[in-house]
């Protein structure tokens, strides 16, 4: 039996792990398990390695965040036991502090080393804090086979000196039928646009307000000149939140909008209950450094998995031509518009999804659906270490 090591500091996601589920019974797959891991993890049939880092011995809270940031982050020596017990262990891009870990121990216990990768900019030395830094060297120097998730994670990578035979692309993977099966139910009676992701400016939920506000007072309408007023749904939490409530009562939009986070196991509904999903991403560029020498850097679209759940469910798409995204819909039925372009996403819903019935499903190519389903995803896990085994 091989047995794979996923490590992913206190970032364990459910939703990441989802493919590694159905890997073939050869495989024992198992994580490293931080108790301060951000995400639960609970409902995953994967077997958990309770451990602990040195974030886990600091003060819960802000002061243990900057502690941390200072000091930086490493696993325990009592890892060690599950890392001993690895033939493939498999980390996540080029600079975090855990993938850094398990470069380090790689030489004591001979395991295989693979690293997802999501950058979609080749940050290199000059765009990364002093911990980042030495990580990357770290982890340039001892990954096997890295696995970038897109294309463009790919070209990056290239720059940042991986050469082409390290590397092999790996789309994730999610449950395309529970998205499908949700899809199925009764249609509803009023549009909603659905806008997903973290609350934060880079997300553009305020272009889907600014879009939604042209439509309510008609300055966009329908073909044939009428007025439609959809409701948005935004969904996640973040620090732009009150913010973007108060511009939601400024554009007079206070009662249209709806906000709050929902369990990832709510989402199907979500979507088989809406007109279309907008996500209206855009770059940040701020990379100034704080006194803990932390970069706030540039940031672009590196996948935008709510995109392959929306083809799933059969929900019409306006989003982007940031980061990623263009080669994630090439061949669905998503409408690509320039970042910022409120008014020309405000068009395109009135247009399109706006003219059809509420809830009306439009249908993407089913091989690209295939492509984004955790069975696909698990199949290029698969390939991935038997060539890096080979």
């Amino acid at each position: 039996m091989l047995r794979v090591l996923i490590v992913r500091g206190r970032l364990v996601t459910p939703w990441e792990l989802r493919p590694w589920r159905e890997l073939p019974e050869a495989f024992d797959v198992r994580y490293l398990s931080s108790r301060t891991n951000a995400f639960d993890t609970s409902d995953v049939d994967l077997r958990p390695v309770p451990t602990r880092s040195v974030r886990d011995l600091l003060p819960r809270g802000m002061l243990g965040e900057v502690a941390a940031g200072v000091f930086g982050d490493r696993y325990l020596k009592e890892a060690d036991a599950a890392y001993a017990q690895a033939d493939i262990v498999h980390a996540e891009e080029l600079s975090f502090w855990f993938s850094a870990d398990a470069a380090r121990r790689k030489q004591r216990h001979a395991y295989r080393l693979v690293q997802t990768v999501w950058e979609t900019l080749p940050f290199l030395s000059t765009y990364r804090n002093r911990h980042a830094r030495a990580y990357r060297k770290e982890v340039l120097a001892a990954t096997d086979l890295f696995l970038p998730a897109t294309e463009r994670a790919r070209e990056a990578l290239r720059l940042e000196g991986v050469a082409e035979e390290k590397m092999l692309v790996c789309p994730p993977g999610i449950d395309v039928g529970r998205f499908a099966v949700a899809a199925g139910g009764p249609s509803p009676t009023e549009h909603t646009i659905l806008s997903p992701g973290r609350l934060v400016w880079d997300k553009g939920h305020h272009d889907v307000l600014r879009a939604a506000a042209a439509l309510h007072r008609g300055i966009v309408t329908r073909a044939d000149g009428s007025v439609t007023r959809p409701r948005v749904r935004i969904v996640g939490s973040g620090p732009e939140e009150q913010r973007l409530r108060a511009y939601a009562q400024e554009l007079g939009l206070g009662g249209a909008v709806d906000f709050g986070s929902v369990p990832y196991d709510e989402m199907p509904r979500l979507f088989a209950t809406a007109s279309a999903m907008a996500l209206m991403s855009q770059s940040s560029a701020a990379a100034a450094y704080h006194p803990f020498d932390i970069p706030r850097a540039f940031w672009e679209e590196q996948f935008g998995l709510v995109l392959a759940e929306a083809m799933a469910a059969g929900l019409a798409i306006v989003t982007t031509t940031n980061g990623a995204i263009p080669e994630v819909v090439a061949g669905s039925e998503a409408e690509l518009v320039a970042p910022g372009d409120w008014m020309e996403l405000a068009r395109r819903l009135a247009a399109g999804t706006l003219a059809r019935p509420p809830g009306a499903r439009v249908t993407h190519d089913p091989a690209l659906v295939r492509r984004y389903c955790t069975a696909a995803a698990a199949e290029r896990l698969a390939a991935a270490y038997a060539r890096v085994l080979a």
